[in-house]
């Protein structure tokens, strides 16, 4: 991120709680929590601001904005939701993983809750129905995780006859993880590809992983869906350049600072429309009665530069199918 965009990104983090005591309370106020940090949210808050002016509303101007940080510690989560409520909010917005959602609802069943899913969220229990969620609940679903065998088949298509892959996963996420383990399982078992689960959690581990996947000749990594692992997206894509590993990932800020292929959900758009939908908050309108927004727009975006230095011949027909292939 550029350090202007990241100064403009902090000054508008910490405006509210200053204007709060010196000037008018008649702004509403959205509390916008998760379990990463700032400096990992650039386009996605971009994205949340475009949604809020789609609704009619300018952060600072007509809507005022309290952001908690979890500093990807996800057990922070449940008091920075009781943080926000305390402060009186208008709406939540909770962010950074289904668990955001949860520690939401568990401290507040009067405050509208706007949330992220990266997997159903009825079949989660969050919510009673897609069209109807009831209660002060609704919003986005964008499937990522559930797009784990997808991500793992695009990995062995570049690989051409790869035997054994690493799968690189953050233990802390027990939402995500074990469905997504499940499906890279059995993708892999079709395939007659071995897989192996390296856990990380922290930078560290993230760091001697590598160094064991490195010494042990894995022909790629799969790295799961996760908020951690999003925020050590630079990390990781250094590694995996440093040790010269092909690596697929489910978003496209991998690809974006050096990793090789993403397939996913716009996340920037998933992001909008959890503004468009606090906007309509809001202007009145009730969460029980906004149906869960289905974030169905996915794509392929591949780092041609990456695969060159990797040695990876990429088929025509897979850079046909990429949305966006970065030079």
């Amino acid at each position: 991120m550029r350090r202007r965009e990241f100064i403009t990104l902090l000054s508008g983090a910490a405006a509210w709680p200053f204007a709060a005591h010196g000037q008018q309370r008649s702004l509403p106020v959205i509390g916008f929590i998760d379990s990463r940090s700032i400096e990992t949210m650039g386009n996605r808050l971009r994205g949340f601001r475009r949604g809020l002016e789609e609704g009619g509303y300018s952060e600072d101007q007509t809507v005022a904005v309290e952001y908690r940080w979890g500093e990807n510690q996800m057990d922070r989560l449940p008091d920075l939701a009781a943080d926000v409520v305390h402060r009186h909010v208008d709406v939540i917005v909770a962010s950074g993983g289904i668990s955001g959602a949860f520690a939401a609802k568990a401290v507040t069943t009067t405050i509208p809750i706007v949330f992220l899913a990266a997997r159903d969220p009825v079949k989660l229990g969050l919510v009673s129905s897609h069209a109807r969620p009831g209660a002060n609940l609704t919003g986005i679903n964008f499937f990522n995780t559930e797009l784990a065998a997808k991500q793992f088949e695009l990995l062995r298509e570049i690989l051409t006859k790869p035997t054994r892959i690493a799968v690189v996963v953050d233990p802390a996420d027990q939402t995500n993880t074990p469905p997504i383990v499940r499906d890279v399982d059995a993708a892999a078992r079709a395939n007659g590809i071995q897989i192996k689960i390296f856990k990380a959690s922290n930078s560290r581990e993230i760091n001697a992983e590598f160094e064991t996947i490195a010494q042990e000749h894995f022909d790629g990594v799969f790295v799961e869906q996760s908020p951690f692992l999003n925020s050590r997206r630079v990390q990781l894509v250094q590694l995996a350049a440093h040790h010269g590993i092909p690596a697929v990932y489910s978003g496209r800020e991998f690809p974006e600072v050096g990793g090789l292929v993403s397939y996913g959900s716009d996340i920037d758009e998933a992001y909008r429309q959890v503004g468009v939908y606090c906007a309509r908050i809001l202007k009145g309108a009730k969460p029980a009665e906004l149906p869960i927004v289905q974030s169905t727009k996915l794509e392929l975006v591949i780092n041609a530069e990456t695969a060159r230095m990797l040695k990876l011949p990429l088929s025509p027909q897979l850079l046909a199918r990429a949305d966006e292939v970065i030079e």
